[in-house]
């Protein structure tokens, strides 16, 4: 049987995107391929396929003992640009990482981004768009759903929220380019409001905004909770206690509290960032500002036609990522990298019958 080898550190930080989509995209491929493709988290000798979700310590080495038994395949969830805005690097070490971390994406044999925006970008950092493949994040709709009205009110009771509320959530690290300072300040325009933010300072002190956003978490709007980071198992609650998904981002690529948010019917509510157009279609309300944000928000409280077609449009998002949909895409990306480890290997057992 083809095998697949998964890596990752995610689990070394709690809280992050990029944890959640390595478990998602496992299980995916885990249960709807088996038959097709063995995938192992762990220890597993020469495997077909070995796909780094992040980036690690020693993988000079393991790459090249991995393209030698099979192909390599990176997972690209953020660029130097990206980073620039998230962790506080000491000047001397920046560009000494940010150099490893592209050498890391330039030895892989093939690279896979969650917005296609980003082939061009890694086209301009020296990396071969051909090598670059585009498969969107994916959320199962076993582990995010909405919730019927009892079990919502139920909810709602339990976490100290009123029935005719209006309860606005965040979702993400605390980080500047997160624009946690503007969800804040849209909360304190809209005291009329309840404002959720789940999530917490994943990378500590070296995180982008620490101190700054630390003292407004300490003391935030009286209509403003501050959940800190919450397990993913408690998530689904979290999202079914809200009306709207509200994340005014300035730096993106394809947040998976998004399509946690679509799985669960709720509008969404974005900063308007070029990376959503080619993933998000119309699927997203989005603004430049606070002043617009709050309009928004004005408006799908209280107009109910508004919040049901947006709500709906929400529901359309979940049901273009489909699982069958990004199942399809990684079993096509699989079977091509397969089929390019065949001669591979024969080069490498057999080489007195390649011909030069």
């Amino acid at each position: 049987m083809r095998t697949i080898k998964m890596e990752s550190k995610a689990d070394v930080v709690k809280g992050q995107g990029v944890l959640s989509a390595y478990q998602e995209q496992v299980r995916l491929v885990s249960q709807g391929l088996d038959g097709k493709y063995k995938v192992a988290t762990r220890k597993m000798p020469s495997p077909d396929i070995t796909h780094y979700h992040t980036l690690f310590a020693l993988w000079p080495v393991l790459v090249a003992m991995a393209k030698y038994s099979g192909a390599a395949v990176g997972y690209v969830h953020f660029l130097p640009e990206t980073l620039e805005d998230s962790l506080k690097i000491p000047k001397p070490f920046k560009k000494t990482f940010y150099n490893y971390v592209l050498s890391f994406y330039k030895s892989m044999d093939y690279l896979v981004t969650v917005n296609p925006v980003f082939v061009g970008k890694l086209a301009d950092l020296g990396i071969d768009p051909a090598k670059v493949h585009y498969i969107p994040n994916f959320v199962d709709e076993k582990a995010f759903f909405p919730y019927e009205g009892e079990k919502k009110q139920r909810l709602r009771t339990e976490y100290g929220y009123g029935q005719e509320d209006f309860l606005v959530l965040g979702v993400g690290q605390l980080q500047t380019r997160k624009g946690v300072s503007d969800f804040i300040e849209v909360a304190r325009r809209m005291p009329d409001m309840e404002f959720l933010w789940a999530g917490g300072f994943s990378f500590g002190m070296i995180s982008d905004g620490y101190a700054e956003l630390k003292a407004s978490v300490k003391n935030p709007p009286p209509n403003l909770c501050f959940l800190s980071i919450v397990d993913r198992e408690r998530m689904n609650d979290i999202y079914n206690l809200a009306d709207v998904m509200f994340l005014p981002s300035f730096k993106e690529l394809f947040p998976m509290t998004i399509l946690e948010a679509m799985n669960c019917r709720l509008p969404i509510l974005l900063r308007d960032l070029d990376v959503y157009e080619e993933i998000l279609f119309d699927y997203y309300l989005k603004e430049d500002d606070v002043a617009g944000f709050a309009r928004v928000l004005d408006s799908l409280s209280k107009d109910r036609a508004c919040y049901k077609h947006w709500s709906e449009q929400s529901w359309l998002g979940h049901n273009f990522y489909s699982r069958e949909q990004i199942l399809a895409k990684w079993e096509e990306f699989y079977d091509m990298v397969y089929d390019s480890t065949r001669g591979r290997k024969a080069r490498s057992i057999m080489p007195w019958k390649v011909k030069h």
